[in-house]
């Protein structure tokens, strides 16, 4: 029997141990929920850059701003020009050489793929690469670029052989920019607005007059990039500057008023990075027209220009001087500035010895600070002997239709920034229209000679053009960047047209 005392306890002791147990209960179960997740910050840039892509498609137009935004970035190729100017592998793991120099076999990373999620596959090469040659609108600077090739052939899935007409030097090089770019076959049809390309960035928005918008590609085959979203803004010189110093912008991607430098000169805040580019800056001369087809009328224009003076006033002594269509990263450079130098007597002599009296040019340039500065200081300069400049700035879009791909002006300046491009002068339908056999036999024969006599033959053609004052060289274009201190891995120098994207970090 149980008594009334421990009959009233048990009771109470069921209902402790109900509590006890109910409590535990409550913090294993605290235990095991997972802890909300952190929210992961957003790594974003702005980027400035002077002059927007006229269309979206890297093979309808030669405009430097379309591959400094897709370049590596959107776009690949089989094989990459690194900061150094390298080349490494991109798509192609590796790639082997024939003995005569005319077979090259490419292995692609099996990984590869587009940003469609399909593989980019040794076919999807041979579409890419047989279009520039077979299609009306392609630029004719990639045409000329892939005229070696012979054929292109799908060994398998992940093998391609390009089989040349000849040994060829700069070839391998061309390709690491926009000639070798490998296209999703199922994106060509609107390549103008949307890029079909295996990037680790896509195309999110194009802001046109105004910015164009890319995100990463979350699906990206190789190591992801480090940027969320990077927007590349477009202004002139002044905005950009001021934009920069308001924090509107991480990075100013080439200075374009270099007097302004000495603004960024607080290290708790900026970072200043000098190097080189491949942009030479070309008085460039209709070789075709009128009085410009004599050598001696182009001689003295040249010897009427003080560039090292141009320099200092346009570009704040910023740059090098070249005197030829080669820059100081170019194996084949030397200083050939010697060559119709500044020499206001002589170039007077020549216009009196080819009877050029009362000459009278058109200097039409785009709008970027670089041309319109220089036009001033070259009309200013050649008023000193006798010839009388109009200059006319224009838009970039008009410029490429009427004075790059119309030939319709007399004088030209404008950076050539495609990297090795003196095969530009071998070709007299391009804008410079120069004519010269002889010098188009020494750049093929350099082009097709073993690799341990490039150098010695490309500089010889590199002469005959300074020479033959085939156009004036002012300078070659320094690589000035600004970043914010927070921005790290922008390479020193400019080795290709890329603002390559894949190295950058914003802490």
């Amino acid at each position: 029997m149980v008594s009334s005392t421990t009959a009233a306890a048990a009771p109470r002791r069921g209902w402790r141990w109900a509590a006890l147990f109910a409590t535990l209960a409550l913090l294993v179960g605290c235990v095991a929920q997972p802890p909300a997740s952190t929210p992961q910050p957003t790594h974003t840039l702005v980027v400035g850059a002077t002059l927007e892509p006229p269309t979206m498609n890297p093979t309808a137009s030669p405009a430097a701003s379309i591959p400094q935004v897709l370049l590596y970035n959107v776009y690949e190729t089989l094989v990459k020009m690194n900061a150094e100017g390298k080349l490494v592998p991109l798509l192609a793991q590796t790639w082997d050489i024939s003995k005569d120099r005319t077979v090259y076999t490419f292995k692609l990373n099996p990984a590869a793929k587009f940003a469609s999620g399909k593989p980019v596959t040794a076919q999807a090469v041979v579409t890419s690469f047989d279009r520039i040659k077979t299609e009306p609108s392609i630029s004719a600077p990639l045409v000329e670029q892939m005229a070696v090739v012979k054929s292109t052939e799908a060994v398998d899935d992940t093998t391609v052989k390009v089989t040349l007409s000849r040994p060829s030097n700069l070839w391998l090089y061309d390709i690491s920019s926009t000639a070798g770019i490998v296209y999703d076959p199922d994106g060509l049809a609107t390549l103008d607005t949307e890029p079909a390309g295996s990037g680790p960035f896509r195309l999110q928005k194009w802001n046109k007059g105004q910015s164009v918008v890319l995100a990463a590609n979350t699906g990206y085959w190789g190591t992801p990039p480090r940027l969320d979203t990077v927007t590349f803004r477009y202004l002139d010189a002044n905005a950009m500057n001021a934009a920069m110093l308001s924090g509107d912008i991480d990075v100013v991607s080439n200075l374009q008023a270099p007097d302004a430098i000495d603004q960024f000169s607080d290290t708790s805040r900026f970072t200043v990075i000098e190097g080189t580019t491949t942009s030479e800056v070309v008085l460039a001369l209709n070789n075709a027209r009128g009085s410009l087809k004599d050598v001696r009328v182009r001689r003295a224009i040249s010897m009427a220009i003080d560039k090292k003076a141009l320099l200092d006033n346009v570009w704040n002594g910023k740059g090098t001087l070249i005197g030829s269509m080669a820059v100081p990263t170019d194996p084949w450079y030397e200083d050939l500035t010697s060559i119709n130098a500044y020499n206001l007597d002589k170039a007077k002599q020549l216009l009196a010895d080819a009877k050029a009296n009362n000459l009278s040019l058109k200097l039409r340039v785009p709008t970027t600070a670089y041309a319109t500065k220089s036009a001033q200081f070259v009309e200013s300069s050649l008023r000193q002997i006798g010839v009388k400049v109009t200059v006319e700035e224009l838009d970039f879009a008009t410029w490429l239709s009427d004075v790059h791909n119309g030939g319709n002006y007399d004088m030209s300046i404008v950076a050539h920034a495609e990297a090795r491009d003196l095969r530009r002068f071998t070709d007299p339908t391009y804008y410079f229209h120069y004519d010269n056999p002889e010098y188009n036999k020494e750049f093929e024969a350099a082009d097709a000679a073993p690799a341990d006599q490039l150098v010695p033959l490309m500089r010889k053609a590199v002469r005959t053009l300074a020479d033959d004052a085939a156009a004036v060289w002012l300078f070659a274009l320094p690589n000035l960047v600004i970043t914010k201190n927070t921005v790290t891995g922008v390479p020193q120098n400019a080795a290709t047209l890329s603002f390559d994207l894949t190295t950058i970090v914003h802490r």
